[in-house]
């Protein structure tokens, strides 16, 4: 399987190359060199201070989750996901919340479930992953799932927290509709 995984991904890596189309980072607060500068399939490597296709063990951890992250709140989510399942660490919640928003975002959400799943039950206080949770619960209908990661929330962070706030406002828009 993860075998597989990895030639997949470096089969969309390889596809992707084609296009160049520099996009810039939405959502994040700013952009950085991934999303500005690198072209599909490319991401950018700190220690080389260039873009480069990113290969299994080529990049830290790091420098992969922020590829991805960017990628995903680009909206280049099959990006995000091919750079994010080069990871070393498959366990790092921070890889496993990136990759359950982006297979949500592009219309998995049960793929995304089980990712935001496996990355609370590493690390049951990720809030984020806790208000991404209860937005793919929305999505597919299941409000008191997402009420219930509001309460998870408030218990862990109060109702002054970002992701206190974000998710409520997506529980009040689904209730209204």
């Amino acid at each position: 399987m993860h075998k597989r995984m990895l030639i997949q991904a470096a089969t969309a890596l390889v596809a992707l190359q084609f296009f160049a189309v520099p996009v810039f980072a939405a959502g994040s607060g700013g952009s950085t060199e991934t999303t500005t500068q690198c072209k599909k399939g490319e991401v950018w490597d700190k220690k080389k201070k260039k873009c480069v296709a990113p290969q299994e063990g080529m990049l830290d951890d790091d420098s992969i989750y922020d590829a991805g992250h960017d990628l995903a709140m680009a909206g280049r989510y099959d990006e995000a996901i091919a750079v994010l399942s080069l990871a070393a660490n498959k366990q790092d919640p921070r890889i496993l919340n990136y990759l359950g928003y982006s297979h949500r975002h592009s219309g998995r959400v049960t793929v995304g479930l089980g990712y935001y799943e496996e990355a609370l039950r590493i690390d049951p206080n990720y809030t984020l992953v806790r208000e991404y949770l209860g937005e793919a619960h929305l999505q597919i209908g299941d409000l008191a799932g997402a009420q219930q990661q509001l309460a998870e929330i408030e218990k862990r962070t109060g109702k002054g927290s970002r992701e206190y706030g974000m998710l409520a406002e997506q529980i009040d828009h689904f209730m209204r509709s």
